[in-house]
C-alpha cells in the first residue's frame, strides 16, 4: 500500500496478506475468558462484510440501535455531547424534569420507590414506563399506593412529552453517517429492497433518507393524517428501489386515535407518543405496528440468504435478541455482522451470543 508520497508503507496491500489474528496468551500464564474468545483478522472480516453486501441480488438489512444517535456529536461549551443521549442519559434528563415538577414529583417518587423495592436499584426510563403502564392496568378505577389511574396516565404522558422534546432534533450536517447510509442505499439498483430496522424513537433516519431523496415505506400511507396499513406492509408490492423502515419500538411521531387507530403525525393536545411497547399484551400489540414490524425482522432472517448489519446495538434487549438469534439458528445461510464501538468487554451479552452462533460475527 502506498502513502500519498508514493512510498511503500508497512500496511498490507489486501486483507489476504494479513496473518490471522488470535488471542495471544503469554507463555506460562493461564488464559483468560477474553483470551479464549475466538478472534479473526479484522481486515478479513471487513472484506467479508463488503463482499456480502455488494451483490445486487443479496437481501440486505440494517438494525440501528441507541448507539447510532449517540455517535453524532454536537458542540457543548468547550467540548461536545451526543445529539441524543443514550438510555442512561435520557433517563437522567427525564428524572430531572419529573423530580422538578410540582404536579408529578410525588407520584414519580412513589414509582421509583416501587421499582427499588422490586430489586431495580437504578431503573432506566423504559423500566419506569413499563412499570407505570403495567400498574395502570391493575389500578383500573381504584387507587393503589396513592396512585390513581389519572395520576399514572399523567406520569406516562409527561414522560413521553419530555422524551419527545429531547429526541425531536435534526441531524446537524448533511454528511452524517445516516446520510452516508442513505446514499449507499440509493447507489445500487437491487433486486430486493434494503430494510432498515431500528429500536430508536427519533426521526434521524427519516431525515437522512428524505435529504437524499430516497423513497421509503414505513408501514404508513396517506398524506394528512398518515395511518398504519398492515395489508400494504404484508403484501409489500412496492418497487425494490423503495427502502423499508421499520421502527420496532415506536416513534415520537406515532399517535393513537380514540378509535384505536395508529397514525403517523405530531401530537394534538393531550396525546402522547406511542413509544416503548413492552407493556402491551399480545392482542394489543397485534393492533399496533410493533408486532408487525418485528414480524418483518423475523421473516427477513428466515428467507434464504440474508445479511443483517447491526450498528449501535449491544444485544442487551432480550426480546429483540430472541428474534435475531432464532432467525440465525433456523437459517444457516443468514449472517449477522454486529458493529460495536469500544472494547468488547463492555458487551458481554453480544460476546456470549457470538460464541454460540457461528453466523453472528462481531466487529469491534
Amino acid at each position: 500500500m502506498a502513502d500519498p508520497d508514493g512510498k511503500e508503507t508497512g500496511e498490507p496491500r489486501n486483507p489476504e496478506e494479513m496473518p490471522p489474528a488470535s488471542a495471544s496468551v503469554p507463555s506460562g500464564s493461564t488464559p483468560t475468558s477474553a483470551q479464549l474468545t475466538l478472534t479473526h483478522c479484522p481486515y478479513r472480516q471487513a472484506a467479508l462484510l463488503q463482499q456480502a453486501m455488494a451483490p445486487d441480488k443479496m437481501r440486505v438489512s440494517f438494525f440501528l440501535g441507541a448507539g447510532c444517535p449517540v455517535s453524532i456529536r454536537i458542540p457543548d461549551g468547550d467540548g461536545t455531547r451526543p445529539l441524543i443521549p443514550d438510555i442512561a442519559g435520557l433517563t437522567k434528563q427525564v428524572r430531572e424534569k419529573l423530580e422538578a415538577s410540582e404536579k408529578h414529583k410525588t407520584a414519580f417518587a412513589a414509582i421509583l420507590k416501587r421499582l427499588v423495592d422490586c430489586g431495580k436499584s437504578n431503573p432506566n426510563i423504559e423500566d419506569i414506563l413499563t412499570h407505570i403502564r403495567a400498574l395502570r392496568e391493575v389500578v383500573g378505577k381504584t387507587n393503589h399506593d396513592g396512585l390513581s389511574a389519572e395520576t399514572l396516565d399523567g406520569l406516562d404522558a409527561e414522560i413521553c412529552k419530555v422524551t419527545v422534546q429531547i429526541m425531536e432534533v435534526r441531524l446537524p450536517t448533511d454528511d452524517s453517517p445516516y446520510h452516508q447510509l442513505a446514499t449507499w442505499i440509493n447507489a445500487i439498483k437491487r433486486e430486493h429492497a434494503v430494510e432498515i430496522f431500528t429500536s430508536n424513537y427519533d426521526l434521524l433516519m427519516e431525515q437522512a433518507l428524505e435529504d437524499r431523496h430516497v423513497p421509503y415505506f414505513d408501514g404508513f400511507v396517506g398524506s394528512n393524517r398518515t395511518f398504519f396499513d398492515l395489508p400494504s406492509m404484508e403484501q409489500d408490492g412496492l418497487p425494490s428501489r423503495w427502502a423499508r423502515l421499520w421502527k420496532v419500538h415506536g416513534s415520537i411521531n406515532w399517535r393513537q386515535t380514540p378509535e384505536g387507530h395508529v397514525e403517523r403525525r405530531f401530537a394534538l393536545e393531550g396525546e402522547r407518543a406511542l413509544i416503548h411497547p413492552s407493556h402491551l399484551k399480545y392482542y394489543q400489540s397485534r393492533r399496533m405496528p410493533y408486532l408487525a414490524m418485528l414480524d418483518r425482522l423475523r421473516s427477513f432472517l428466515v428467507e434464504g440468504q440474508a445479511v443483517l448489519v447491526t450498528c449501535g446495538y449491544s444485544f442487551s434487549d432480550k426480546h429483540l435478541n430472541d428474534v435475531i438469534l432464532q432467525g440465525l439458528t433456523g437459517n444457516p445461510t443468514a449472517i449477522c455482522f454486529g458493529l460495536l464501538f469500544t472494547d468488547r468487554a463492555k458487551f458481554p451479552e453480544a460476546v456470549s451470543h457470538a460464541r454460540k452462533h457461528p453466523n453472528l460475527n462481531l466487529l469491534v
